[in-house]
């Protein structure tokens, strides 16, 4: 399929699923004001900055990633978050895919979390797709899930502070959805959060399917597409030891944040920044 062509399909489909705020407005708002940051910065440069696109994980929304949105902008480079579904790996994938084919030029792909298994089938045979950037992130193989990946080292106490609730499937029949119990959550996800803005991060936390933590990835672009690695160090839902892994396997530019939590681009927005910074240069 051509590029004109996908950018078509994926304005039809956008049309009827909505994407989260960036900080404050549509996703349709936030790309024009990228795309006017995108040729200021080609007018002094001769080149525009890649297009950062940011996606959320697990019991998160697209405005976990506010801080590090602010610090981006503020340097000059167009970003788009966007609205994980989390609903399954396959479908998950497929609606980054469309995002995607409505950002024109170079993009730097960022994953936090179970993210890192969307953009790494997301972006494969992209060629516009320039580096993956994991956030505490899954890294998965072709026929890894992240749920198998989560288990393969000890350390996480997720599975303790879960609730469970069913939702209808589409084609009938029902499914699992997961969350964290608010009670819980900060000490689970956001330790090194405050304990007033983790409140407000449990009570919007996105709920994700089992479906999502269970399917296997069919593709792995890291395998094609430079890739970089942010460890968090004192990460309860991914064991570190299991991050890191992943990370070499990939052959990922990696650094480490020791006292950091799951929510590391919640309480570390500028290391965070600085190690997408780092990809993007490295494209230019």
């Amino acid at each position: 399929m051509s590029r004109s062509s996908r950018t078509r399909s994926a304005v039809r489909t956008l049309a009827t699923v909505a994407l989260a705020p960036i900080v404050a407005g549509s996703l349709l708002a936030a790309t024009a004001a990228s795309s006017s940051a995108a040729a200021s910065q080609e007018a002094e440069t001769g080149k525009a900055k890649p297009t950062v696109v940011l996606v959320h994980g697990a019991f998160a929304d697209a405005s976990s990633w506010s801080d590090v949105i602010r610090r981006l902008r503020h340097d000059g480079y167009p970003v788009v978050s966007a609205a994980n579904p989390l609903r399954g790996l396959s479908e998950d994938a497929a609606y980054v895919r469309s995002v995607l084919a409505t950002v024109a030029g170079p993009v730097v792909l960022v994953g936090h979390s179970y993210g890192g298994s969307v953009i790494t089938q997301a972006a494969a045979g992209d060629p516009d797709v320039k580096a993956l950037v994991y956030i505490a992130a899954f890294i998965p193989e072709a026929g890894e899930s992240a749920g198998e990946l989560a288990g393969k080292f000890p350390g996480s106490t997720l599975g303790e502070t879960l609730n469970t609730a069913s939702y209808p499937l589409p084609g009938g029949g029902t499914g699992t959805e997961l969350t964290i119990k608010q009670e819980r959550f900060r000490k689970q996800f956001a330790a090194d959060v405050p304990a007033t803005t983790a409140a407000i991060m449990a009570a919007t936390q996105r709920p994700v399917s089992t479906l999502a933590l269970e399917e296997k990835a069919a593709e792995a672009a890291w395998k094609d597409i430079r890739s970089y690695a942010l460890i968090a160090g004192k990460d309860n839902n991914i064991p570190p030891k299991a991050q890191q892994w992943m990370a070499e396997r990939a052959d990922a530019r990696t650094v480490t944040v020791e006292g950091a939590s799951h929510a590391v681009s919640v309480s570390e927005p500028a290391a965070v920044t600085d190690l997408i910074r780092r990809a993007a240069r490295d494209i230019r």
